[in-house]
């Protein structure tokens, strides 16, 4: 049994503690995990080190704008991005979707209609895939909610980042990923982890997953790729 990772994790980019606090505190009480950080540099070091699903981000902000960290963001992610500002400007609303965002809210917003926005944005076909309770592929059973997966209906241990590899790839069967794809959805988007810490991990997860660690039959390698998750014909049908 790993930590629960299937709760929806925000990220709040606010320079105004006191509304970030209480943004942190709404998603809370509406059961996500949020945190918060009051600049785009903080926000690159809790992007570094975490998957968040979705940001809240103020344009006016000490060093990089909220521009820029969803710029920056952009070339990695495509994580919903809400901007929230006091800025009025006409054509504030029209760069803030040129640059990525998702959303514009005018301050002051109400915490009710940035919860419907951000539910809205999570609802999205591509993020309800990876909140859903359980998937069942082959002799596997993934239980996100209880951050459990299960071999043959045996639990098998595996670390935080083992069980993401795992989900990651049992939700995409069939499609071959790069190492570069699963470093940002498992590591974070601005993360320094060398691509080879994927292979370590692969390695870690074939060998309490597979019959035969040495000859993979269901995460396999694709060369000059990445890595797939395969069904054999015979448990397919």
């Amino acid at each position: 049994m790993v930590a629960n990772p299937s709760a929806m994790n925000v990220l709040i980019v606010e320079d105004d503690r006191d509304l970030a606090g209480l943004m942190v505190r709404a998603f809370a009480a509406e059961g996500f995990t949020a945190e918060s950080v009051s600049s785009a540099e903080e926000a690159y070091d809790a992007l570094t080190g975490s998957v968040f699903d979705c940001l809240v981000v103020d344009i006016n902000l000490p060093g990089d704008d909220g521009f820029a960290l969803c710029r920056n963001l952009r070339e990695k992610s495509g994580a919903p991005v809400i901007f929230a500002s006091a800025r009025i400007e006409p054509d504030v609303r029209v760069r803030a979707l040129e640059e990525g965002g998702d959303v514009f809210l005018s301050k002051p917003f109400s915490l009710r209609e940035l919860l419907a926005q951000a539910k809205a944005l999570l609802r999205r076909p591509e993020m309800r895939q990876a909140a859903e309770e359980e998937l069942t592929v082959g002799p596997f059973v993934l239980r996100p909610a209880a951050a459990e997966l299960l071999k043959d209906g045996e639990a098998i241990a595996l670390s935080p980042k083992e069980f993401l590899l795992a989900s990651i790839l049992m939700r995409n069967a069939g499609r071959a990923l790069s190492r570069e794809t699963l470093l940002v959805q498992a590591w974070g988007v601005f993360s320094d982890v060398e691509p080879q810490t994927v292979a370590v991990h692969m390695s870690w997860l074939r060998a309490k997953l597979e019959d035969d660690p040495a000859h993979p039959v269901f995460f396999k390698t694709v060369r000059g790729v990445g890595y797939r998750f395969d069904l054999p014909d015979e448990i397919s049908r």
